[in-house]
């Protein structure tokens, strides 16, 4: 996958590397680049260590922009492209102090970026496994301050985006049920914000017939096993056997192993946490040509 992916909102992205580049830089700023010749020029590239998938271009870009606008960058690979051991990136080039004060921040942000992109990869390859129709989707689990980005990232891997923050969507999940009933929470939701998506979580299967009698949009199967899924999938399907008005997302401890199953057994979403909390970053590093 590569080629006109929605990236992170531009603010998002200048806003983040600000913020990283102040923590970095410090009070008195690069100290150890500060003893390299003024005039002294670098060229290098950004390099793949391992295979993945690109993500966090955008903020690479910034991060040696930021720093000094005189640093070109010239990528040849978009978001979202698969990469090997030894994929060059992009060609970095401009005055070696800057170039040396940025390379971290810009490192940081792509090794961790590209990492939940490799990640939601292969969850959506092991879903499509089981039913290609099946999509991959991230939570609300994400880094304080990262969201748009982290998000993009799962985008570029292949998944999709579940709600963005609390005012995109309502999720009526157990501890709302606190102080309300599904029907209850429902019909409010609807009165409130017609336009909204409505989802209900469920963890038994009669909790699964209130949110159908309730007319919620999506119902979330939370911590059920594949058979458990099956039977209330075939309960919504009763329903709604064209999958146009309700869908069926499986949430809460999915891994690589059982999301096949998830899918085979009708789910249209599988909803994976981990995707932006637990991804591995992806080995990329800035190699510079001597002398």
């Amino acid at each position: 996958m590569s080629g006109a992916l929605p990236g992170p909102p531009a603010e998002a992205v200048r806003r983040a590397v600000a913020l990283a580049l102040a923590e970095d830089l410090g009070a008195l700023g690069d100290l150890t680049a500060a003893l390299v010749p003024a005039g002294a020029l670098a060229r290098g590239a950004l390099v793949a260590r391992a295979a993945g998938v690109l993500a966090g271009r955008a903020c690479a870009e910034e991060a040696f922009a930021a720093v000094d606008r005189s640093v070109v960058t010239r990528w040849g690979l978009d978001d979202g492209a698969e990469l090997g051991a030894g994929t060059v990136l992009a060609e970095v080039e401009g005055p070696l102090r800057s170039v040396l004060t940025a390379e971290r921040t810009a490192l940081n942000f792509l090794c961790h970026l590209s990492g939940i992109a490799t990640l939601t990869r292969r969850f959506a390859d092991a879903a499509a496994a089981g039913d290609p129709r099946c999509r991959v989707l991230d939570t609300r689990k994400t880094t304080p301050g990262l969201r748009a980005l982290e998000k993009a990232a799962v985008r570029a891997g292949g998944g999709a985006n579940h709600r963005g923050s609390l005012s995109e969507a309502v999720l009526v999940k157990d501890n709302h049920l606190a102080g309300t009933s599904i029907a209850g929470a429902v019909a409010r939701a609807r009165a409130l914000w017609p336009g909204r998506t409505v989802e209900v979580e469920c963890d038994r299967l009669e909790q699964v017939h209130e949110a159908l009698a309730a007319g919620t949009s999506i119902v979330m199967l939370d911590n059920m096993g594949p058979e458990e899924v099956a039977a209330c999938v075939a309960v919504v399907r009763g329903v709604d056997p064209e999958r146009r008005a309700v869908l069926v997302e499986v949430s809460g401890g999915v891994t690589l192993e059982t999301a096949p199953a998830f899918a085979a057994a009708g789910a249209d979403l599988v909803s994976v946490g981990a995707l932006t909390h637990s991804a591995p970053a992806l080995d990329i590093g800035l190699d510079l040509e001597e002398g």
